[in-house]
């Protein structure tokens, strides 16, 4: 595929194409950096929803200490592109990935999280063998019921494990509200949120009377973000979808606090019938599941459905002068499960293309 050049214009795109809106993304990150300065904590987004490090070099530059992982091979791709502070919020098992994580540490200093002492054993052996130290976090579960140890003793039983085996430092704790994002927005999911980090600080709390070490206590989902920023305790947030902003985190999380920067190119294929148009871009460029997409400044124009390559619109019928060829911008309904179908953000200042980040970690799923 021949990419644009730099210095064209929307027309001139082939379709369909992820496109990033700079100022709108430059005003997110700002609003969420800002946010975590003014409350005294880090900010380390996540990097699930990018998986670019040019976009993590950006985060960074505007106040990000790095940035999030979901998988090892994302971690992978981020100390290449020269990003080397890290934390791979996921568990890494079996002999090649901590063979994997062992050359990672020599050119980088990721944070890995355990919820058992057998992951940590076998971190402890790796990388004692190798003569380096791995900073490891232990994964509370507050609540979403997925993966963590208990809170309370248990957790503070693995932490002193991990701080007793050779090869690791104890770095601290994270646990995730994930639960709760899309709660309805006010008093009801403040609480909750604030519940549940308090589960969590006061896990963190009960490590450090037992002298152990917990500087990191980490957090934070784009849904959650404006209640989990301020709790009492937190060191940390994850959230970094925030950046880009989409119809889940507006209609699914209650969230209006940020402007749509992603959306997808789209250029309308058929007119079947007055009602009904049919566009060029599907389940295999945008995500449907969790919510459905919206039409970029148009309210008259809905997502019906998604196949695989095509998109049925429905038209109101102040919409239904669109004809074979017009262009519509799609607002995409989870920007997470959408990036990940493109090899490139083109990344647009106004109508002009400015820059083109390559998605490196698209498809590093171990």
């Amino acid at each position: 595929m021949t990419l644009p050049h730099l210095g064209c214009t929307k027309a001139d795109l082939d379709t369909p194409s992820l496109c990033v809106d700079l100022d709108a993304l430059e005003a997110n990150i700002a609003a969420m950096s800002d946010a975590c300065r003014e409350h005294g904590i880090d900010w380390r987004p996540h990097s699930k929803c990018h998986k670019s490090p040019l976009l993590a070099k950006k985060l960074i530059a505007a106040g990000a200490i790095g940035v999030t992982c979901a998988k090892l091979g994302e971690a992978e791709v981020m100390a290449q592109g020269g990003v080397n502070d890290t934390l791979i919020a996921n568990l890494i098992v079996g002999p090649k990935k901590v063979a994997r994580l062992v050359d990672l540490r020599r050119i980088a200093d990721p944070v890995v999280c355990v919820d058992h002492l057998d992951q940590a054993l076998a971190f402890s052996t790796a990388m004692s063998a190798a003569g380096l130290s791995l900073r490891v976090i232990a994964e509370v579960d507050i609540g979403l019921g997925r993966v963590g140890v208990a809170a309370g003793g248990p957790a503070v039983e693995l932490a002193r494990q991990i701080h007793e085996l050779p090869g690791l430092t104890l770095a601290g704790i994270m646990g995730y509200e994930g639960h709760l994002l899309t709660m309805e927005d006010g008093d009801e999911k403040a609480a909750a949120i604030l519940a549940a980090l308090k589960v969590l600080t006061d896990t963190a709390d009960q490590i450090r009377q037992a002298g152990l070490p917990c500087g990191i206590v980490s957090c934070g989902g784009t849904g959650s973000f404006k209640y989990s920023v301020g709790a009492p305790g937190i060191t940390e947030m994850q959230a970094g979808g925030g950046m880009f902003m989409d119809a889940f985190y507006r209609y699914g999380c209650n969230i209006s606090d940020w402007k749509y920067a992603l959306t997808v190119l789209t250029t309308i294929v058929s007119r079947p019938a007055p009602d009904r148009a049919i566009i060029d871009a599907g389940r295999k460029t945008m995500d449907g599941w969790v919510h459905k997409p919206l039409v970029c400044g148009r309210d008259d124009i809905h997502v019906k459905s998604l196949s695989a390559e095509h998109g049925t619109l429905t038209l109101d019928p102040s919409a239904q002068d669109l004809k074979i060829g017009d262009r519509l911008e799609i607002i995409p309904g989870y920007s997470d499960l959408t990036c990940v179908l493109h090899d490139n953000f083109l990344a647009f200042r106004g109508d002009k293309l400015e820059a083109i980040w390559p998605l490196e970690g698209r498809g590093r799923l171990q």
